[in-house]
């Protein structure tokens, strides 16, 4: 771990590596309604596993604030010369910085890599007044940035409650960028209550999405991580990859194997599996699993696949049986990952998650918000479009 040359009451240090830090000490400075991919073991795992390194290019850049030999805030962050594994699809502002004689890269990025779940922030230690040393690591991130030629700084994903904190994000200006994502909220006491709030061609769709696997021999399961087989991180893996490389090539080359074992050595007790099982010579085998993290009352879909593509088998098995799980232990949200449409006819509501970001280069700055309410506007009447489209017999309360 390297001093930067900061004026600040305090020391400011950087490292290349989660593992100069240590495990309880990051998750100390992890509130408890913050989402667990800021926690130690998710963001070891991929970075130990090889997942995301400077290899993939991914170059991490842990700034932290110290008092004497006292952890007191920290900001995960890496450096990038691609765009890719983001989710922040900002090529096209490359492309026209590239037009205009300038480089998009190098570029600074704050967010949980290969990890799309709204929550990104800075972490503090609990017995500190966060807000004066959010505003020393911002300068400070941004004073990096400065010094070392950063084109820009892109905090992707935030938590929306810190980013509108005084002297943070909002305060500072920082250019805000909306991106839609699909969320379901449980409002229900059984699945036959989630079921009667659609009209009635829609209910009788949903009876049949969730009833086709049974009438083919398969079961359904929910395993929670601790009760999880030895091998099922392995499996996932290999269901994971085989279905990508069918459909998404691009999406399946970040997480490798070694990510989901170490998951499983390390973050089973945040993991949640959906099963689907048929009887075969051998007994009950796999057929498909989606793979998802729970904590507190929220609860993210994040990898599935299957071995035969059957119809109807990805809504049954990454929706209404997790929807149904959260019904069954009150779980409250359930982000069931980025992208497809088609999740609002099964009750999820799309609305907006936040990037923000500054420029280091005036016609970067420019380009940006030139271009940014006219993106915003689409955004924002898409997910309007979307919304309108759910098939409610009621309106949406």
């Amino acid at each position: 771990m390297n001093e930067l040359n900061f004026k600040s009451p305090y020391t400011l240090k950087y490292a290349s590596s989660i593992t100069e830090f240590d495990s309880s000490q990051w998750n100390g400075m992890v509130p408890r309604d913050a989402i667990p991919f800021l926690e130690w073991e998710w963001l070891a795992a991929l970075e130990t596993s090889g997942s995301i390194c400077p290899k993939t290019g991914w170059h991490p850049l842990y700034l932290s604030l110290w008092d004497k030999r006292r952890l007191l805030a920290l900001s995960p962050l890496y450096i990038k010369y691609h765009s890719d594994g983001e989710f922040v699809w900002d090529y096209f502002f490359a492309e026209a910085a590239a037009s205009m004689g300038r480089s998009w890269y190098p570029k600074l990025v704050g967010t949980i890599p290969a990890t799309p779940a709204e929550g990104y922030r800075f972490l503090f230690a609990s017995e500190e007044d966060p807000r004066p040393l959010n505003r020393i690591l911002l300068d400070a991130v941004e004073y990096l940035c400065r010094r070392t030629g950063i084109r820009g700084l892109h905090l992707l994903f935030t938590d929306p409650s810190w980013a509108a904190w005084p002297g943070s994000l909002i305060d500072r200006a920082y250019g805000g960028w909306k991106h839609s994502r699909f969320v379901w909220e449980n409002r229900y006491t059984d699945f036959d209550q989630y079921l009667a709030q659609f009209n009635k061609n829609q209910r009788k769709n949903i009876k049949k999405e969730y009833g086709r696997h049974a009438d083919q021999g398969i079961k359904l399961r929910i395993l929670e991580g601790p009760d999880a087989e030895p091998n099922a991180f392995d499996r996932i893996f290999e269901l994971y990859s085989l279905t990508n490389d069918k459909f998404l090539p691009w999406d399946a080359r970040w997480v490798n194997g070694d990510f989901f074992r170490l998951c499983g050595k390390m973050y089973r007790g945040r993991t949640v599996f959906s099963e689907a099982r048929r009887l075969g010579d051998r007994g009950e085998e796999t057929l498909a699993m989606a793979m998802m993290f729970r904590k507190e009352d929220r609860i993210w879909g994040r990898y599935w696949g299957t071995y035969e593509d059957i119809r109807d088998l990805h809504f049954a098995l990454c929706y209404y049986a997790p929807m149904d799980y959260c019904i069954r232990e009150g779980i409250r949200y359930f982000d069931p990952g980025i992208g497809s449409p088609h999740k609002i006819r099964r009750g999820f509501r799309a609305a907006f998650d936040l990037s923000y970001h500054k420029f280091f280069d005036p016609l970067l700055e420019s380009l940006f918000t030139a271009n940014m309410a006219a993106v915003n506007q689409y955004e924002e009447e898409n997910i309007a479009a979307l919304n309108a489209t759910l098939p409610l017999k009621i309106p949406a309360p």
